[in-house]
């Protein structure tokens, strides 16, 4: 399985705690965060990676060549931000097969890829959303699904007793992302300019699961992420 991992943030809200680093390469437990997310998606079977990189991003090559010399990868370097959007379309030019998982670079997420790619096909969706549930959050934009998991809505960020969050890891169809975003130019937002505007014609579904998630761009959710992420892989892998 090939993947596009986006990892040209700017990590704003990090600066104080990891100065001038890329967020992606900010230290948790003792390694860069790509660094655990790199290796869980191997043990997960993604065996090709494409990485999306702007900021800073000769560090992040220079971490690849030293800590993963033998990874099947290639670079996408961003001259300039071009949005989710645009940055997954660069990257599609290195993408060879049809369907993709897309990762952010700075969450995350502990799920089942194979039931996630399973339930994907089984559903013949073009485009299928991890999706966790949560409680009592103002950060995350939440999600509405109907009774057989089809996206109908994107609600924006508000505060939620409960609800259902996009946790960043993403299936979708390379030839149907091309199609429908032909039109738009190079700078676009993959949610805002390639999902939301084809609801009503994308079969976009939602995969629910509730396994651990971390999004490490604030410093708060950075701290928790030193013990809690170590604890994850020591005791499941």
């Amino acid at each position: 399985m090939q993947a596009i991992i986006l990892a040209g943030g700017l990590g704003t809200r990090l600066r104080s705690v990891i100065n001038q680093q890329p967020k992606v390469l900010a230290p948790v437990a003792g390694k860069p965060f790509l660094y655990w997310l790199i290796t869980y998606l191997q043990k997960q079977g993604v065996n090709n990676f494409v990485f999306s990189l702007g900021y800073l991003h000769e560090q992040v090559e220079l971490f690849l060549m030293d800590e993963f010399p033998a990874l099947n990868y290639q670079v996408v370097i961003e001259d300039e931000p071009l949005g989710t959007g645009g940055a997954i379309k660069l990257c599609l030019n290195f993408c060879n097969e049809e369907d993709i998982i897309l990762a952010n670079g700075d969450t995350f997420f502990e799920l089942d890829i194979d039931a996630f790619y399973r339930n994907f096909i089984e559903t013949s969706s073009n485009c299928s959303i991890a999706l966790t549930p949560m409680q009592h959050f103002d950060r995350y934009g939440s999600v509405t699904i109907t009774n057989e998991n089809i996206i109908t809505e994107f609600n924006e960020k508000r505060y939620c007793e409960t609800g259902l969050i996009n946790t960043g890891l993403v299936l979708f169809k390379k030839s149907v992302f091309e199609a429908k975003t032909s039109s738009v130019g190079n700078k676009f937002s993959f949610e805002k300019d390639f999902i939301e505007p084809n609801i009503s014609n994308l079969k976009v579904t939602g995969f629910i699961t509730g396994g651990y998630f971390i999004d490490i761009g604030i410093p708060e959710d950075y701290q928790k992420a030193q013990t809690e992420l170590l604890s994850i892989f020591a005791h499941k892998f």
